[in-house]
Order: C-alpha cells, then structure tokens, then sequence
C-alpha cells in the first residue's frame, strides 16, 4: 500500500469516526440520524455545494512547526467530515494555499475538496505565473474556481481564465472584492463578462451588497460566495455576552455564529458563506448553520432589528 493510499484510507476512518460521534449526539438528544447539510446549485452548471465553506484568511498561513499545523490538520478533516468542500484560499493568504495542500494531500482530502483560489496580480504572464504557483502550492493539476482577487486587472485575467477553462484546468470562473467601494465596479463586470461566481463581502453589518448586487448575480446566473460573514469579526463583539434570543429556535439556531450565518444563506442569491477558522469548536459551531430550518423574510427582518438594537 502506498503512503497516499494509507493516507486517505486515515482520512476516511477519520470521517467515519466523525459521522459516528454526531450520530450518537443526536441519538442522546432524541434529535434523530444527523442531517445532511443544506446545498445550492452553482446556476452555469446546476453543481450543488454545502451553503457552508471554509475560509482560510489568516487562520491558515502558519509555519511548519507541527504545533500550529496539527490545529489545522483537524480542521480541515472534520470539515470534509461534516459534509464541507468548498475551501477558498489567495497567494495573498501567505503560506495558506501551500497549507492547505500538504494537509489535502497527506490526508488524501483532494477528492472531497472544492477548492478555490485566486489570481492576484497585474498582466497576463504574471497572472499565469501566480496560477501556475498556486496549483503546485495546492498540489493538483487543476482547481475547481479561480478567481480575480479584488478585481486586480480583472478584464486581462478573465481572458486567461476562459482559455484555462477550456483547457481544463479550472472547471470555473469568478471576481471577488471584499468591500462596497469597490462595488460599482463590481456591477460593472457582472453585466459585461460572463463569470461562474462572485465573491462579495455581506452580514448583517454589511448590508449593501443586498440593494443592488445581490439581485444583479441572480439576474446574470452568477453563484455567490459570502466573504466577512462575521463582518470582520465586530459583530461578535457586538453580541458578546448577550443572550441569543428565544425565538431563534424557529429556524434551529443554537448559537449567535449560526444566527449570523443563517441569515445570510437564507437570502436567495446566496450560494455558500465562507467563515475562516483555524478552531475546529468554531468550524463545527459554524457548520451547524447549514443543519435544519433557515429564517423567512420576515425572520430576516426580525434579525436585521435584533441587531440593531445591540
């Protein structure tokens, strides 16, 4: 047997052991089988993914002591245990696409994975030169989402990006930013290029993305990653210490992480939200959101209030 072979043999019963212990949680709970998280379709293609991904900005550009990637080690494994795939990364993450490729590969996780990354320079030979790090840094010979990062020379590498899609070695496309300055811009490209996805900042602190770049990704046929879920982490200062309230029970919230997280991949034109963490209490906290009922209109409004009133 080779190492990878034993590897991804580890990684599986890993998995199981995983899938055994929410088993018996529930059981103890008198909450059933555990539920398969809720999915959304990618509108180009009609792909389903988990509505919960992983971040990895900051969390996962560590250095090589086995002290800080042991923590990530368990991440990662627990988050393809829990039914996450999508796992989005940059070259401007640091040492998080190299990370994240060791771990895959040592615990034989590439299959499970959705991996994203981006390209996050200027001109097309540097472009290619990026993208062509980033494949090695991830360990595969092609990604399943590249994206132009913050918009950096955009037009230039979504020519790229199309020919590579051609090729093979990315199976999509997309255009990220990450604050609403940028966002006429965004409107921009969405009606004059053809993308796969969006990734745009939006949370209940964020809200501006919802007016008019939201609508326009459905109208376009164009997926939605949700970076900054938390808001950069200051709403979790906002609810720290408060009680969540009763009636978040509606719509099987347990904690404020799902709270937060609810209400963002209730809106239609949400695909997948993508928390960053290096905790594994905090990955699985964060997993339960996509488990069971999500909040109506009405709910989300509610929530917005909730909020407001911190």
């Amino acid at each position: 047997m080779s190492r990878r072979e034993a590897a991804r043999l580890l990684a599986q019963g890993a998995a199981g052991v995983m899938l055994t212990r929410i088993a018996v949680a529930a059981e103890k709970t008198n909450q059933g089988p555990p539920q398969q998280m809720l999915q959304r379709g990618i509108p180009s293609s009609g792909e389903k993914i988990p509505v919960i991904g992983l971040g990895t900005w900051q969390v996962f550009d560590v250095g090589p002591e086995a002290a800080q990637r042991q923590p990530l080690d368990e991440v990662l494994s627990r988050f393809v245990a829990l039914g996450g795939r999508l796992v989005d990364s940059s070259p401007m993450y640091g040492r998080a696409e190299q990370i994240i490729g060791e771990i895959a590969t040592k615990l034989g996780l590439h299959p499970s994975l959705f991996l994203a990354t981006k390209v996050w320079t200027t001109g097309k030979d540097e472009g290619i030169a990026s993208m062509e790090g980033s494949l090695a840094k991830l360990q595969t010979k092609k990604v399943d989402l590249m994206q132009v990062h913050n918009l950096v020379d955009a037009r230039t590498h979504l020519a790229t990006l199309r020919d590579w899609k051609e090729q093979g070695r990315i199976r999509y496309l997309g255009i990220t930013h990450y604050n609403s300055s940028a966002y006429s811009e965004v409107t921009n490209l969405l009606r004059t290029e053809k993308v796969d996805f969006l990734q745009i900042n939006y949370s209940l602190g964020e809200r501006e993305a919802e007016k008019e770049i939201l609508p326009l990704a459905q109208e376009r046929g164009v997926a939605v990653l949700v970076n900054r879920p938390f808001g950069g982490g200051d709403l979790f200062s906002r609810v720290r210490q408060k009680p969540l309230p009763d009636w978040a029970g509606e719509f099987d919230c347990r904690s404020w992480s799902q709270f937060l997280l609810k209400w963002i991949i209730a809106h239609p034109a949400v695909t997948c939200a993508i928390p960053a963490t290096g905790n594994v209490r905090h990955l699985e906290d964060n997993m339960q959101a996509g488990l069971g009922r999500l909040p109506d209109a009405k709910l989300r409004s509610r929530m917005v209030d909730a909020i407001a009133e911190l």
